[in-house]
């Protein structure tokens, strides 16, 4: 197990908390850090945890109003003028709603502006389908110049939203609203771009993104004790993609399942599978929502009946097992 990671890993007692609380954190050290960093919102500044940056920065805060795509647009401005601005809205709505401006006046003039996308995946649970973003990490895969990153845990989350601030151009990142495990720490790495091996394995990989992360390490935990090794790989970064860690582990373990909580075509896996289709292929399994929408319940009924918890990797894995050459 990877020294980096919380001591109490596997422990009732581990702390819960949404990703979307390490957003409004790193919002908050980004901004005593850097003067020029502004954030808008589009009328949900406590639930995309703004409200702390809002309150000590009132001059740097814009609360745009339900109009995602004037935000996007206002925010390209203030980009091309020497700003950097973070964006706030649930995912289904900035990308989803504003897509075409972030195409227009955020991705084609390569312009700095951070799209913080809270809400995202299935776990929204009551909300049900129509907030349940899934296609959010598709949207922004395809576009130029955009970066995206999908963080695991609420202390990675701070990490990536401060770490966007230095990041050229525009960058998305991803943020769930359930309350999820907190296993990594401050020490855990964390390089934009580069993937990180959290359990070593020999017998197959398991490449997974955001919270689900923690459900990929349930599944590798059972595997093993019952004999089968199985290395986790943390994507947090699906764009620029860590190619040359996915690759290796592939060539060492000769199979692959990627875990998300997204459409499995045009997210993590479809990025997973166009590298290895071009540099090594072997047999995978995608862990993710199989071209559905989602649906009101609780996080842990829908994460159980898409088969997205720890249960349904790990029945992803025995069944690439049966495939390896």
């Amino acid at each position: 197990m990877n020294k980096y990671l919380t001591d109490n890993l596997f422990g009732r007692d581990i702390k819960k908390a949404p990703t979307r609380n390490g957003y409004g954190e790193g919002l908050l050290e980004a901004g005593r850090k850097n003067k020029d960093v502004v954030v808008l919102c589009a009328d949900l500044t406590e639930s995309t945890r703004s409200e702390a940056f809002a309150k000590e920065f009132p001059e740097r805060f814009i609360e745009v109003g339900v109009a995602e795509q004037n935000m996007a647009a206002l925010a390209a401005g203030m980009a091309l003028a020497g700003k950097i601005p973070f964006i706030s809205s649930y995912a289904a709505f900035s990308p989803g709603r504003n897509n075409e401006q972030i195409r227009t006046t955020i991705a084609i003039n390569d312009v700095g502006v951070k799209i913080g996308g809270a809400h995202a995946g299935v776990s929204v649970g009551p909300d049900g389908a129509t907030h349940q973003a899934l296609e959010d990490m598709a949207l922004m895969r395809v576009m130029p110049n955009m970066k995206v990153i999908s963080p695991c845990d609420e202390v990675e989350a701070k990490k990536a939203t401060i770490a966007a601030v230095t990041i050229p151009g525009p960058v998305y990142l991803r943020f769930a609203r359930a309350a999820t495990p907190v296993f990594t720490t401050d020490k855990t790495p964390f390089v934009f771009g580069r993937a990180e091996v959290f359990v070593p394995g020999r017998d197959g990989t398991i490449v997974a993104t955001g919270p689900l992360v923690y459900e990929a390490l349930l599944a590798s935990r059972r595997l093993a004790k019952k004999g089968i090794s199985v290395e986790v790989i943390n994507c947090h970064t699906i764009k620029p993609l860590d190619e040359k860690t996915i690759v290796a582990s592939a060539r060492k373990t000769g199979c692959v399942v990627t875990v998300e909580e997204h459409q499995v075509a045009g997210g993590l896996g479809g990025a997973v599978a166009e590298v290895l289709a071009r540099k090594l292929p072997v047999p995978m399994e995608f862990v993710g929502m199989q071209d559905r929408f989602g649906e009101s319940g609780s996080p842990e009924e829908l994460l159980a009946k898409f088969g997205l918890d720890a249960s349904g990797i790990e029945k992803a894995v025995r069944k690439v097992l049966k495939r390896k050459l």
